[in-house]
C-alpha cells in the first residue's frame, strides 16, 4: 500500500513567503516598465493592451472551469460592470496617464495609499466604522505622505497627483464593490477577475485609439506590453492567490505593503529616478501607518469569521 506523503508545514510556509515575495517584485516593477513603455505608446494605450490581453491569458481557464455556461444576474453583471470600469478604466488609466507627469516611485507611492480610502469607503457606504488603531495608521500614513513631499513638487507633478488621485479613487470603488460580492460569495476568483479585465481593458481600447492614435509598434513595445499582460498581470495574482492558501491576509499585505521601496529600487537602477533621505522616511512611515489599518481590520475579520 501507497503511501502519501505531505509537504510539510514549514516547506509550505517558505514556498508561499518566496511567491508572496515574488508577486510582490513583479507588482513593483509595474510602473518602472510602463514608464519606458511610454516611448513608444500613450499611456490609456499600454494599459489597455495589459488588461485586455491578461483577460485573453485567463479566457481558457474561465471556459475549462465552466462559470461562463453558469447564469450570472443582471445585478451581478452591473457589479462586474462597475469593477472593470472602476479598477482599470479609470484606476489603473489614471495611474499610467499619472505616470507622464510623475516618476515610477512617486505614483507606486501615492498607490499604496488606496487602503486608506477604500477604508474611508467602506466606513461610508457599508457602515464599517474603523477602529481606534486604524484612524491611528491613517494619521500615520498621512504624516509619512507629508515628509515625502515636503521637499516640494516639479512642473507638471501638481497635475499628476491629481490624475492619480482620479484613480485611486477608482480603486477605492473597485474594492468596496469586489467586498460586496465576496461577502454573498455569489462568484469564484476567476470569474471576478477575468471579466472585469474585459470589460474594464476593451473600454481602455476604445478611449485610447481615438486619442493617442495607432501605437508606434516595435519589438521592444510588444515584449514589455506581453510581459505586463502575462507577468506582471496573469502570472503575479497566480502566485498571489496562491500564497493565501498558506499566508493570512495580515502576513501578505505586509509584504505588498513594501511595494514602493521595490519600485523605488528598481526605478533607480532602470531609470536613474533618486529618492533624498526624507523621502525615504517618509515612504517608511506611510507603510507603517497602512499595516496598523490593515492589521486592525484582519484582526476584526478573523474575529468576525
Amino acid at each position: 500500500m501507497e503511501t502519501v506523503t505531505k509537504t510539510p508545514r514549514n516547506v509550505q510556509r517558505i514556498v508561499a513567503i518566496g511567491e508572496s515575495f515574488l508577486a510582490t517584485t513583479i507588482w513593483a516593477s509595474s510602473f518602472v516598465f510602463v514608464k519606458i513603455g511610454l516611448e513608444y505608446m500613450g499611456p490609456l494605450t499600454i494599459a489597455g493592451f495589459r488588461y485586455f490581453l491578461a483577460f485573453l491569458v485567463l479566457l481558457p481557464f474561465l471556459i475549462r472551469k465552466g462559470t461562463i455556461r453558469k447564469p450570472i444576474s443582471r445585478g451581478i453583471w452591473l457589479r462586474l460592470f462597475a469593477i472593470g470600469i472602476s479598477a482599470y478604466t479609470v484606476g489603473n488609466g489614471a495611474l499610467f496617464w499619472g505616470l507622464t507627469y510623475l516618476p515610477a516611485t512617486t505614483v507606486s507611492f501615492l498607490m499604496s495609499l488606496s487602503p486608506l480610502l477604500i477604508l474611508i469607503g467602506g466606513a461610508v457606504w457599508l457602515k464599517e466604522i474603523p477602529a481606534r488603531w486604524q484612524v491611528f495608521g491613517i494619521v500615520v500614513s498621512l504624516l509619512g505622505s507629508v515628509l515625502f513631499f515636503s521637499s516640494g513638487l516639479k512642473s507638471g507633478e501638481p497635475t499628476g497627483i491629481i490624475i492619480v488621485i482620479v484613480g485611486l479613487i477608482g480603486f477605492m470603488l473597485f474594492g468596496i464593490l469586489g467586498r460586496e460580492i465576496a461577502k454573498v460569495k455569489q462568484l469564484d476568483t476567476i470569474t471576478l477577475t477575468t471579466i472585469p479585465l474585459a470589460i474594464g481593458g476593451g473600454f481602455l481600447l476604445l478611449i485610447a485609439f481615438p486619442l493617442e492614435g495607432m501605437p508606434l509598434l516595435s519589438t521592444k513595445s510588444i515584449l514589455i506590453v506581453l510581459w505586463l499582460a502575462i507577468v506582471n498581470t496573469a502570472l503575479a495574482y497566480v502566485l498571489y492567490n496562491h500564497s493565501l492558501q498558506i499566508l493570512t491576509a495580515l502576513e501578505m499585505n505586509v509584504m505588498l505593503n513594501l511595494t514602493p521601496l521595490g519600485t523605488a529600487l528598481l526605478a533607480w537602477w532602470l531609470l536613474g529616478e533618486r529618492l533624498d533621505f526624507v523621502q525615504i522616511i517618509g515612504m517608511v512611515v506611510m507603510i507603517i501607518g497602512v499595516i496598523f489599518v490593515q492589521r486592525t481590520h484582519n484582526n476584526q475579520s478573523e474575529k468576525a469569521a
